[in-house]
């Protein structure tokens, strides 16, 4: 007989009881829950799989439907294991595996579900997201291209200071301020066609501003367009189809001002202009005069390679700015939205996962409790764990042991009645008596 239990011991026993008591109220709707989960985890799996399925006939639907189905049995009877067998393990190496088990059986759910679910929570949002990123992306494109172009359009002032130069030159000719001799000779015939290929060079580059300005008025309004489509109401799906009717349009005008661009035009006209000089024949009406104008076209020529330079130069450097990126825009599907940009809708996220995974909770709540019920009971004597229930049925299991089991006594036969001597007055006839059962019979 062991002793009885402490007073320490007996607080622990009732604690321990109490905990029972409540795991027992709580495993009536457990179950219902973990089956509340799982449904609600496949009506966002099922929206998420019809996103991904571009036939909406019945066959996609019944595909969708038995993915979701498949989804919400895989969560329910997962759970139910573990929330039943992780809490009654008790040595180390066995909950270390079933952890491992969970772990492994959280990250299928995970790949199979949860993203399904943060595709049906934010993949309109997600997708949303893609549009501005890409209108973006096409207004740095378009910016660029106009920067580009302007700059290029700066170098008329640099072909206009050179064609000016030349004029100059001409006119000082023509007084004969420049080769001594007055009149408009073979030195001022160089000058004047240097001067006017710069001419319609410049003419060239003018040209060329109000198509520049045009292109990217243009551009900006298909961007506000773009934007409208973006931040619109409605099916993201109609709106991506316009978004990408106007993206193609946008990706024209940002080619078109990159060829509007005149600086590589600016460029090679610098280097022809070095280049390819015709020289008239020298009219001087005597040898020294012819001698002077070949100098004097000699210098002109040393003047003309230092212009060529200076154009190429600046030509060079409007070519040598950072040409804007090919932006195009990709159809994306609301899973792949929610993938690519999954760190801005991180909230969204932990919804989905939440959902799947929050059993996960309610089996370490579980093991916490069963964990807390052997520390109470650890150190006990079993007959002082018992309870008024099992101490009565304790004793009823003990009396059917101990009551004899002796054998039925077998049925005594039937007594034959005894015939005498015929009866008389002084010895009347005696007859045994018949058993009941006889006598129902009809027997005497």
């Amino acid at each position: 007989m062991s002793d009885r239990p402490t007073a320490a011991e007996a607080r622990g026993l009732r604690s321990a009881r109490e905990i029972e008591g409540q795991l027992k109220s709580l495993e009536s709707f457990t179950p219902m829950a973990l089956g509340v989960l799982s449904v609600a985890s496949g009506i966002y799996t099922y929206l998420g799989v019809s996103s991904l399925l571009a036939d909406t006939g019945a066959m996609s639907f019944f595909a969708a439907i038995a993915y979701s189905l498949a989804v919400s049995v895989a969560i329910f009877v997962f759970w139910s294991y573990l929330i039943r067998l992780l809490p009654a393990l008790r040595t180390t190496a066995a909950r270390l595996g079933m952890f491992a088990a969970m772990a492994l059986g959280s990250m299928a759910i995970v790949a199979m579900s949860s993203w399904l679910n943060a595709a049906a929570l934010a993949g309109s949002a997600a997708v949303e997201q893609h549009l501005a990123r890409t209108v973006q992306e096409y207004q740095n494109g378009l910016e660029q291209a106009n920067r580009v172009a302007v700059a290029a359009q700066g170098l008329q002032l640099d072909v206009a200071r050179t064609r000016q130069s030349f004029q100059d030159l001409s006119a000082q000719e023509a007084t004969g301020n420049l080769s001594g001799t007055a009149g408009r000779g073979a030195v001022f015939r160089v000058l004047t066609q240097k001067a006017d290929e710069l001419t319609a060079l410049e003419a060239q580059i003018a040209g060329q501003g109000p198509l520049v300005d045009a292109a990217f008025a243009e551009g900006n309004q298909i961007l506000s367009r773009m934007r409208a489509l973006t931040a619109a109401t409605g099916a993201v799906e109609q709106r991506s189809v316009e978004f990408a009717e106007e993206s193609v349009r946008l990706a024209g005008l940002i080619a078109q001002l990159r060829q509007l661009s005149v600086a590589p035009l600016v460029a090679r006209a610098a280097q022809d202009m070095a280049e390819s000089v015709v020289l008239p024949r020298l009219d001087g009406s005597t040898e020294g005069i012819r001698s002077d104008q070949q100098s004097t076209i000699d210098a002109v020529l040393v003047v003309l390679t230092q212009r060529a330079a200076t154009l190429s130069a600046a030509a060079a450097e409007v070519l040598a700015m950072p040409t804007p990126d090919e932006a195009t825009y990709a159809p994306i599907s609301t899973a792949d939205a929610v993938l690519r940009y999954a760190g801005e809708f991180i909230p969204s996220w932990a919804g989905a996962i939440a959902i799947d995974l929050l059993p996960a909770v309610l089996v370490l709540i579980m093991m916490v409790a069963h964990s807390a019920i052997r520390a109470d009971r650890d150190g006990i004597a079993p007959e002082n764990t018992m309870t008024l229930a099992d101490i009565r049925a304790a004793m009823i299991a003990l009396r059917d042991i101990e009551r004899p089991h002796t054998p039925p006594e077998p049925e005594p036969p039937a007594e034959v009645a005894k015939v005498g001597p015929p009866a008389t007055a002084e010895h009347p006839a005696t007859v045994d008596p018949v058993p009941p059962s006889q006598l129902f019979a009809g027997k005497r």
